[in-house]
């Protein structure tokens, strides 16, 4: 190939190139105006999402929710900006119809949806919660295996700040479709304890004693009453259930539940009303089918006595004979 063919080849492939770069600029200069009217289009859509924003965000719904309102301005300026940069882009590029942007959304959508699933779960429940209010700022609850106080409530997720002064962050979509605990949701709440007595022991003296003891203490309310209620009879005592009220406070609720027990307990010492450990036997077997039922034999580790009497000895014979005694004294 000849020096002058491939130089007239390089100067056609710069004259191209310069015709390119020249068509370019024309069109740049030629969509000039209409992406300064673009840009006027979009920045008048901004000062407009901006209004209505800071309008929203002042406006209380409800018995004035402050984090709804704040929410919803956001959502409400994001939407705006959204449309204004299609409108601002139907300016610029008029061939670009409303049905081709809605159709491409539509695609790049189903993508982003899968691809940010959880966000949108958590986003959508946030926003129903603090619709529906379930709970509000300044509320304790408990959701699974955490419990306190709620500090924040955003549209992706729930601040609270555990008893123990720890910040748990649950996401709302957590705390939409579980259970949840309001603890505050009623001004009142309810506590209880159980005490065991002794079997020989007079129930309706512990009943007296428990009750003016819970009374006495400084927390519980007056309205709904203390009450004392007989709840089990167990192997080595009776049941004894203390329910008292309190406010739904936790700190409030937990100290005045310490000072109850320590009420119950001093009170009940007091009055000589026994509250006993849990009993265990343990029966040591060393005897034959001869002397099996025979009590003056050597039977279970008890010592053989020759003038007990052979019949085992029945509970409630024992019962009755502690409390003839008791009476007697």
């Amino acid at each position: 190939m000849s020096t002058n063919s491939t130089l007239d080849r390089v100067d056609a492939d710069i004259s191209a190139s310069w015709e390119t770069i020249d068509a370019m600029v024309e069109g740049f200069f030629q969509l000039l105006p209409k992406m300064v009217i673009a840009a006027v289009v979009f920045i008048v859509f901004m000062l407009v999402a901006r209004t209505i924003r800071t309008v929203i965000a002042r406006t209380q719904f409800g018995d004035g929710n402050a984090q709804l309102s704040l929410v919803l301005s956001r959502i409400v300026y994001w939407v705006l900006l959204v449309i204004g940069t299609f409108v601002a882009l139907t300016v610029v590029l008029p061939s670009l119809t409303p049905a081709q942007l809605i159709s491409t959304l539509g695609i790049g959508g189903l993508a982003i949806g899968f691809a940010f699933k959880d966000i949108f779960q958590n986003l959508f429940a946030g926003i129903l919660i603090l619709i529906r209010q379930p709970f509000k700022i300044g509320d304790e609850i408990e959701s699974g295996d955490y419990e306190g106080r709620v500090e924040m409530i955003e549209t992706r997720a729930t601040f609270i700040r555990t008893f123990d002064g720890e910040r748990v962050i649950i996401p709302n979509s957590q705390i939409y479709s579980d259970p949840i605990r309001v603890t505050t949701a009623y001004p009142e709440r309810r506590s209880e304890y159980q005490v065991g007595i002794g079997y020989g022991d007079d129930i309706a003296t512990a009943k007296t004693v428990m009750i003016e003891a819970v009374k006495g203490v400084e927390g519980v309310l007056a309205e709904p009453p203390p009450a004392i209620l007989v709840w089990s009879l167990d192997a080595s005592w009776i049941t004894l259930k203390a329910r008292w009220w309190t406010e739904a406070n936790q700190s409030r609720s937990t100290k005045t539940r310490s000072d109850v027990i320590e009420a119950i307990a001093g009170a009940l010492t007091k009055a000589g009303i026994d509250m006993p450990f849990d009993t265990q036997v343990v029966l040591f077997h060393d005897q034959t089918e001869e002397t099996d039922g025979d009590r003056s034999k050597q039977r279970e580790g008890w010592p053989s006595r020759p003038d007990a009497d052979p019949r085992p000895d029945r509970m409630v014979d024992a019962m009755r004979e502690r409390a003839a005694n008791r009476n007697k004294g």
